[in-house]
């Protein structure tokens, strides 16, 4: 019974701008086990969180995502990750600018990689957005967890999240692209 459940633990990553931003709503979706904010996509080993936001590493802030693939598929994930942030933007996200904020997929087999081609392009093709989707999709490589502090901030810090979130602009964003909050 529990190499059953093992099977059908899945893992996914995605790069959405600031990470604090990313993990509620993952989080509170049925079927994720957990949500961990960290760092991918770079080439320095360990890096801190001034290395990445001073662009020293080359990573991109991320959270990835371990979840029951009978409960919630990968493509659902996909769905969650685009309605969170603005794929057209290939500066950062909202007003955290740079190359950490940049937005990514970051797929861990081939399956992964052709759902989020095909979401790509399914979301392209919609005319939802004027401007080109400039997400990237790249295989994923070492993901460091990043500092304590950082992981559930919107639990820890409620109110600053809150008004962080608020003020980014993200909000206002996901209403009028998703008609969500």
């Amino acid at each position: 019974m529990e190499k059953e459940s093992e099977a059908s633990l899945g893992l996914a990553t995605f790069a959405g701008g600031c990470f604090w931003c990313m993990v509620p709503p993952f989080l509170n979706h049925p079927g994720v086990i957990e949500v961990v904010s960290g760092y991918t996509g770079g080439h320095l080993e360990n890096p801190r969180y001034e290395d990445v936001v001073k662009g020293l590493s080359g990573h991109y802030e991320a959270v990835q995502v371990r979840y029951d693939a009978k409960q919630v598929s990968y493509q659902e994930l996909l769905q969650i990750f685009w309605q969170q942030i603005d794929p057209t933007d290939a500066g950062g996200q909202f007003y955290d600018r740079g190359d950490s904020y940049r937005t990514a997929i970051f797929y861990h087999d081939e399956a992964q990689k052709e759902a989020a081609l095909a979401s790509l392009q399914q979301l392209a093709a919609s005319g939802r957005f004027k401007s080109a989707t400039v997400t990237k999709i790249l295989p994923a490589t070492t993901f460091y967890p990043a500092e304590d502090y950082h992981q559930n901030y919107h639990q820890k810090n409620p109110w600053h999240y809150q008004s962080y979130r608020q003020a980014s602009g993200r909000d206002a964003f996901i209403r009028r692209h998703w008609k969500k909050t």
